[in-house]
Order: structure tokens, then C-alpha cells, then sequence
């Protein structure tokens, strides 16, 4: 078993209200990053350092930035989050935050704000961390 990791942070864990619905949404928006559930059952799912559950109070006002790798892809992320039922809380757009920063936000299922960020063109040293088990 091998599992890449680093592509969008350590890790996050969100308590939500209703599983499928955030996990329709999520599946979404992971689709758009290209990362599949690392694992689900009925009380969560995950994804790389994504951990998700129901199974107490829905965590509160949470800010989440994944990494896009080009402007289209914070299109495909905003299309398909609006689309597996978040709310719009801003269009995809240039930001004033720094020279090239391009983002979209979007309200997850409990109110949560996602947003997908590509920073303009940059050089990575590896797309991932690969962690393997013997």
C-alpha cells in the first residue's frame, strides 16, 4: 500500500451535521483535484489528509484552501461545489492578496468557507510526499 500525501495539507478533520450530504459535496470537489476517498464508512471518509465525520458537534466556521493547479481548475472546483450543493461565497477572480493569487469560494453543506486557490505559474520540488508500508 502506498499513499501520497502533501499535495494539500497535514491534515484536517471537520465534524459535520449530515455525512452524505457532505460527502457528496467533497467528492466533488476532491474529483476536481484528481484524489480519491482514501477510505468512508458510516461515521466518516477521507482523503489524503482529509478526515471527515459525524459523530459530534459540526465543527464551527472553518476556512479551507486547497491548491489548484491552474485558473481552470478553480472554475471546475466552483462549477462542482455549486453543483453538489454549496453556496456561492465568491466567483472565481483575481485577489488582491498577492500578484497572481486566483480563487473561488464556496459555502460547504454546514457553512464552512472552501476555497481553491492557484497562486500563478511556480516550480514544486515533488507533487507529493509517497509514504509506503511494508
Amino acid at each position: 500500500m502506498e499513499l501520497h500525501i502533501g499535495r494539500m495539507f497535514d491534515h484536517v478533520h471537520l465534524q459535520v451535521r449530515d455525512l452524505e450530504a457532505s460527502k457528496r459535496f467533497y467528492k466533488a470537489v476532491l474529483e476536481v483535484l484528481g484524489i480519491a476517498l482514501f477510505s468512508e464508512s458510516a461515521r466518516h471518509f477521507s482523503a489524503d489528509e482529509f478526515y471527515v465525520s459525524a459523530d459530534s458537534e459540526p465543527t464551527a466556521r472553518v476556512h479551507l484552501a486547497f491548491q489548484a493547479k491552474d485558473r481552470e481548475m478553480v472554475h471546475r472546483f466552483h462549477q462542482a461545489a455549486l453543483a453538489a450543493g454549496g453556496r456561492d461565497n465568491g466567483a472565481p477572480g483575481e485577489r488582491s492578496y498577492h500578484p497572481g493569487y486566483y480563487a473561488a469560494f464556496v459555502l460547504d453543506p454546514d457553512g464552512n468557507n472552501i476555497e481553491m486557490v492557484f497562486h500563478g505559474p511556480a516550480r514544486r520540488s515533488v507533487p507529493s510526499i509517497v509514504i509506503g508500508w511494508d
